[in-house]
């Protein structure tokens, strides 16, 4: 889409630090870290939030991506062992800010629940 952040991040059309691209996802630094790592990984494919995803092997081989990038990404950093979070808000009031699926990936502080 023309007008999603996250889809010209995706294309290269707008600036980012990537930390890992493959044909189903890209993860990069967030702008606004709330953690010593603090990555977003998203989908190539826009999909808008976690409630639009469908049981089909499509999205259910990007959820495993991710969350194996996730782990990868974590363990890459020094964190595999101490703990990280993954987390997806959902919605203007469960916290998402852009509409298109995307996975925050923090690590290296004490995450306390609740979060918000």
């Amino acid at each position: 889409m023309a007008d999603c952040l996250f889809c010209r991040i995706v294309a290269g059309e707008v600036p980012s630090r990537q930390r890992h691209a493959s044909d189903l996802v890209v993860a990069f630094d967030d702008i606004a870290p709330q953690a010593p790592l603090h990555l977003l990984i998203v989908p190539r494919e826009h999909i808008g939030s976690a409630a639009d995803l469908r049981d089909t092997p499509q999205h259910a081989a990007i959820l495993a991506r991710i969350h194996a990038v996730a782990a990868e990404l974590a363990a890459a950093a020094g964190y595999g062992d101490r703990g990280w979070r993954l987390v997806s808000n959902v919605g203007d009031e469960g916290g998402q800010a852009i509409d298109h699926l995307h996975y925050h990936l923090l690590a290296g502080r004490r995450l306390t629940w609740p979060p918000g």
